[in-house]
């Protein structure tokens, strides 16, 4: 299969050295600047130290280029992959306009901070509501990816064909690809768990214990499908790999770049500071007052959420955050 991934950061580099073991594949950056190295070095030392490139993937900058890579196939299928964080998704989208797209797959997770808006209504607006396009989400480090270790990923879209043809391309190998079609909820999941990452950074920054952890993740756990809820998702969903497993993985594990937001917040770094010392995307920080937002206007309760913005971006110290949530009147679990 003839496969295109837009952006050359971690998670695309990942994905397109997994993926050009079995399948004709693009991986496209976004100025010949930032390609060069990676054609010269045969690495993308930047974003993912390490990891060799295949000698059969093959690298541009130009997006004509990419395109056509997908669309010009006669029947075979193929499938363009975007994989630039959330705020790149709507400027790319609109570069692609009016280019013969075949279908449309993302691996962004999160709210565009501006707009409240998922990524399939990103899409929706820019490319029109007839193309075929789907999420693939799950939980997922890139690092682990690109080295080979198993995982499960779903792969979601309101297209029976654009599911069928998107596991056909990513199943395979140690990747283990599950189908639905529940893109609000797939989203909601992949969006959320980032932020409550950023509280379990800072319990565990402030040494509060596995005990506060499996609470935060429990009730963060309760705040996703809330809000999932809301917005349209199915229930279910929040029980599985794009709800509670990318929970897990992101609350727990050492390479998550949201959890590392929290370790250096609870340590009195700054967020112009950490964000600057991380180097990478971390999209729990830029979707956390989206989110709130937009559960105020739907009137779903995020108390979790709402403390992580209140030390992003109210100036509320950690310790404070963590009393005021202690502090909560009691209530019934199922709430």
């Amino acid at each position: 299969m003839k496969i295109a991934i837009l952006g050359a950061g971690a998670w695309g580099t990942a994905m397109a050295i997994a993926l050009a073991a079995r399948h004709d594949v693009l991986l496209w950056g976004r100025s010949e600047a930032e390609m060069r190295p990676l054609s010269e070095q045969h690495e993308n030392r930047h974003f993912l130290p390490g990891f060799a490139l295949p000698g059969n993937l093959r690298l541009s900058f130009k997006l004509d280029e990419a395109v056509a890579h997908v669309a010009a196939t006669t029947g075979e299928p193929a499938l363009l992959i975007v994989a630039t964080p959330v705020a790149g998704l709507r400027p790319l989208s609109q570069q692609l306009r009016g280019r013969p797209i075949p279908n449309l797959v993302w691996l962004c997770k999160g709210f565009e901070e501006t707009t409240r808006q998922l990524p399939h209504q990103i899409v929706a607006a820019e490319l029109g509501a007839d193309l075929p396009v789907g999420a693939l989400s799950g939980p997922s480090f890139a690092q682990e990816v690109a080295q080979g270790l198993p995982c499960a990923l779903v792969m979601a879209s309101g297209s029976a064909a654009l599911r069928q043809q998107g596991v056909a391309a990513v199943h395979g190998g140690n990747i283990r690809v599950y189908s639905s079609d529940d893109v609000v909820g797939v989203e909601v999941g992949g969006a959320v768990k980032n932020i409550l990452a950023i509280a379990a950074g800072v319990s565990d920054g402030l040494g509060l214990g596995m005990n506060a952890r499996a609470a935060l993740l429990t009730r963060g756990l309760a705040e996703i499908s809330r809000l999932g809820l809301a917005l349209g998702g199915q229930a279910e969903t929040f029980m599985g790999l794009t709800g509670a497993g990318d929970l897990i993985l992101t609350c727990t594990g050492n390479l998550s770049r949201n959890r590392t937001v929290g370790l250096e917040l609870a340590k009195g770094k700054t967020l112009e500071t950490i964000v600057a010392e991380l180097g990478h995307v971390a999209e729990g920080v830029n979707c956390a007052r989206a989110v709130c937002e937009l559960a105020a206007q739907l009137g779903v309760d995020m108390p979790i959420a709402n403390a992580v913005a209140g030390v992003l971006f109210g100036g509320i110290a950690p310790r404070d955050i963590v009393a005021r949530l202690l502090a909560r009147n009691s209530k019934e679990e199922a709430a």
